[in-house]
């Protein structure tokens, strides 16, 4: 039996996680499975035939660390999956740029290198609107992501100095579609559709995570956002080769959708949502793994 690694962290007792339920389909697939958090410096990466990165879901707090450990599994004997060119690529939200050069609909964003309390009044000028969303380019969880509005977002200066005084960060509209309706995730194994979710925040939230309250539901998309995914897949295996795994997370804007993300590296694959999902997961990885590097 062939074995594989799922990449997590040290404690997941604030998360949902659903990572566990590929365990038995990846077995019948003849994958023995164990789960690896990626601060164990005793982890022997040689001791596996693929390291699947799934929940390290802290790896933000210090993003060369969990670098060096990817390249220390790239440099091992064992198969990173998603390989360590899309990781490196997709960790910064600047990908989106590329994206959007490739003809994928972007949210409208500004990319700012320093923070200067100064231009904040500028950023709702630039959209002509009156509530933004402040991020860093390197982030998960919603972790310091700051929803402003422009009658009092200087109660916020303090917390946005110390959120963005040492990283780059990123300024959007904030999309009232996400309180009306909610944020689209679809997810494609090895570039085969799996299933979809609607992701709606508890109300006077912005955050569709789960863990925030948010209400979580399954959906067929309808055929302008399926081919907008589509769109955004195609691109994705032009970057850098189809990944193994892809959630790519849409609001509605105007009579289209815009990207927010294309998740490559540790989104939540909501095999919870979709009786079939996980074995859809371990049908594609025991597929591509058969394929020559």
């Amino acid at each position: 039996m062939q074995k594989c690694a799922i990449l997590t962290m040290d404690n997941l007792d604030d998360f949902e996680v659903y990572d566990h339920l590929i365990e038995q389909p990846l077995n019948k697939l003849g994958w023995e499975m164990d789960t690896v958090s990626w601060r164990d410096s005793t982890a022997n990466w040689d001791d596996y035939d693929v390291v699947i990165i799934r929940s390290p879901w802290d790896y933000q707090d210090e993003p060369e660390a969990f670098m060096q450990v990817l390249e220390n599994i790239e440099a091992s004997s064992a198969q990173l999956e998603n390989n360590l060119a899309t990781v490196r690529w997709n960790i910064d939200k600047e990908y989106l740029k590329s994206l959007e050069k490739q003809g994928v609909d972007i949210v409208p964003t500004l990319w700012c290198k320093t923070f200067d309390e100064n231009e904040l009044a500028n950023f709702f000028a630039h959209f002509a609107i009156d509530q933004i969303v402040l991020k860093p380019r390197i982030s998960a969880n919603a972790d310091n992501t700051f929803w402003l509005r422009k009658e009092n977002y200087q109660d916020n200066i303090a917390e946005l100095k110390t959120a963005f005084s040492t990283r780059p960060f990123m300024v959007q509209p904030f999309m009232e579609s996400v309180l009306n309706e909610g944020e689209f995730s679809l997810f494609y194994f090895d570039g085969q559709y799996s299933h979809a979710i609607l992701k709606t925040p508890k109300d006077n939230d912005f955050r569709v995570q789960e863990e925030f309250g948010a209400r979580h539901i399954s959906i067929s998309p309808e055929a302008v956002l399926e081919a907008q995914a589509l769109a955004t897949l195609q691109a994705l295996k032009a970057t850098n080769g189809m990944p193994l795994y892809a959630r790519v997370d849409f609001v509605r804007y105007g009579d289209k959708f815009a990207l927010m993300e294309a998740e490559l590296i540790e989104p939540s694959l909501y095999f919870n949502m979709d009786e079939q999902s996980a074995g859809r997961f371990a049908k594609a990885f025991a597929n591509k793994m058969k394929l020559p590097a």
